[in-house]
């Protein structure tokens, strides 16, 4: 938030000084929604790995079978499709759709079938890709259900209230382009400006702060918020799908078939015995120029069956495309006609939803590799911390100065502010640590576990929330940022003492996604410690100087000491 050194009101202003204004009050409202969408987001960008950390059980299962799978016998492409069918017409004929992955795109791996039960739930079997056997699933040992790293996508995007919090993030979305915009336009100096830094400097080392990670990640701000705002456009402006196909659930099933064109084939209701899908899947990797990952029959056993052949994506075409959508062929089964085929990177639908699964990609990082999801790691923790500078600096600033923007009630507000810069800064990392913590500490067979830990999450939260008011805001901030610190350090410790796994092990077995997240949380600690360690100093170069100070109006601490 920039500030001119000699103080205008919006009517005495030029539109300099209106975008002022605007990007002042604009950023305050949203910024700390705009934080926690910003935190969570950039931990959304290693959702796999913190999924990883947060299934421990699982561990063993995948240590067992990368090693049987090396050097193991097993069977080609055309048996494990040939076991797959006979699997899905033993135990479950009448389904409606028969899906198989015969292996992974060298040829090897797990051999899985999956289909749509009565209750139209998404079931898979895993089968035995030597001999074709249905594999038992291991008991005794409970394996803990949880939303892992998908709880920070979801918070990120819906905040976990579905499209009511879908369009509340949208509008936060709006805010900060409105915001980038203005603050662009407020600075005289912007490049200038980030080659400013000038510490020790209370409100001044806050404004370069807020500029520096600002005008570096820029370009960053402005695509992650357009990107966002554009995959979910058709929520945004449904004006044109409600003109043209209506407002029920019929007229938006439509909608969906031929936005995507993915729509099913009709059931002529003549039985036909369901052919052999290796011919199918040979002429469909030929379409597709890339290895069948699935084999997708509708209406298996009906005259009318239709055969999907997809594909696996490459790691090199993960590198270079956007659209991260793999190649398609679809096959009519009572003739083998070519429906349709879709290559690499294509989208149905059109030039529309191909522009949306570009847009998709770019948010979402599904491209680039691991190098790549760093790049986004630490421009989202940049966008991050000029949220929370932005929110602080205000603050900072009227501490300094009282202006009295809200006549009798500004201390009131200032004190609100104070408290919530405190609960959605230190207390959001602390419930996102918290989340962790519960992972561990929640009894593996609770019923509706996964719910528990999303409890425990916004609980930990709200209780930062009552702390910040109660608390004086120096306190608040330096015993939430102590609490974030012992977290986050001592979450390798927690670890080893619930599942006897310790990060030595992990670096030495390879098991680099459990040890990124235990030092990422370690490098969290630490700077906390170091944030927590400049408030204890600056606070006793305060009580150092305390005789001279005034009590500031209304009553309420300074933090531009602390700055």
């Amino acid at each position: 938030m920039a500030t001119d050194k000699k103080t205008r009101t919006v009517e005495q202003g030029g539109f300099r000084q209106a975008q002022a204004w605007l990007h002042t009050w604009c950023g305050l409202w949203f910024s700390w929604l705009l934080f926690a969408v910003f935190l969570t987001g950039t931990l959304a960008v290693f959702d796999e790995p913190i999924t990883h950390w947060m299934t421990p059980e699982h561990h063993a299962e995948e240590e067992a079978a990368a090693a049987a799978s090396k050097g193991a016998v097993t069977a080609g492409r055309a048996q494990r499709l040939a076991w797959g069918i006979a699997y899905m017409a033993e135990h479950h004929p009448t389904a409606q759709m028969w899906e198989l992955w015969p292996s992974d795109a060298n040829g090897g791996g797990e051999l899985k079938v999956y289909w749509f039960d009565a209750n139209g739930g998404y079931v898979s079997a895993s089968l035995d890709p030597s001999t074709g056997r249905p594999i038992a699933e291991k008991t005794g040992n409970a394996v803990r259900a949880t939303l892992g790293g998908h709880h920070f996508v979801d918070f990120h995007y819906e905040l976990h209230v579905g499209t009511v919090g879908l369009w509340i993030v949208g509008v936060a979305a709006m805010a900060m382009l409105v915001a980038l915009v203005s603050g662009v336009i407020t600075h005289k100096r912007i490049f200038k400006d980030f080659f400013t830094f000038r510490p020790k400097k209370g409100q001044r080392s806050w404004l370069d702060a807020h500029n520096a990670v600002a005008v570096l990640t820029l370009p960053f701000q402005f695509m992650i918020a357009y990107t966002g705002i554009a995959i979910s456009g058709i929520t945004f402006m449904p004006a044109g799908k409600l003109m043209q196909y209506g407002a029920g659930a019929t007229a938006q099933s439509q909608f969906a078939v031929e936005l995507s064109g993915e729509g099913k084939p009709a059931r002529i209701g003549s039985p036909m015995a369901v052919p052999d899908p290796e011919p199918f899947a040979a002429r469909g990797q030929q379409l597709m120029g890339q290895p069948v990952r699935a084999v997708v029959i509708d209406h298996p056993g009906d005259a009318g069956a239709r055969i999907g052949i997809y594909g696996w994506n490459s790691e090199d075409e993960s590198l270079r495309r956007l659209s991260g959508t793999t190649g398609m062929a679809l096959f009519s089964a009572a003739t083998g006609e070519v429906q349709r085929v879709r290559v690499p990177g294509g989208a149905d639908g059109g030039a529309a939803m191909l522009a949306q699964s570009a847009m998709g990609g770019l948010h979402m990082v599904s491209f680039g590799g691991w190098g790549m999801k760093w790049l986004y790691f630490l421009c989202g923790l940049a966008g991050t911390a000029m949220m929370g500078t932005g929110a602080i600096l205000f603050i900072v600033k009227r501490r300094h100065k009282h202006l009295g923007e809200f006549g009798s009630a500004t201390a009131r507000v200032y004190r609100l502010v104070e408290a919530l810069n405190v609960a959605a800064i230190a207390g959001l990392a602390v419930a996102c640590i918290g989340f962790l913590w519960a992972n561990r500490l929640i009894p593996v067979s609770i019923d509706h576990r996964a719910g528990w830990e999303l409890r425990a999450f916004f609980a930990l939260w709200a209780l930062a929330l009552v702390h910040a008011f109660i608390r004086r805001p120096e306190r608040a901030w330096r015993e939430q940022l102590g609490a974030l610190a012992a977290l986050c350090l001592l979450l390798p410790v927690l670890n080893f003492l619930t599942t006897g796994d310790h990060l030595p092990a992990q670096l030495l077995h390879g098991d680099w996604e459990s040890a990124g997240v235990e030092l990422g949380a370690v490098a969290f600690g630490v700077a906390a410690l170091g944030a927590l360690r400049h408030l204890r100093n600056a606070q006793r170069k305060k009580l150092l100087k305390a005789p001279a100070s005034r009590p500031l109006p209304g009553g309420a601490a300074s933090t531009e000491r602390t700055a």
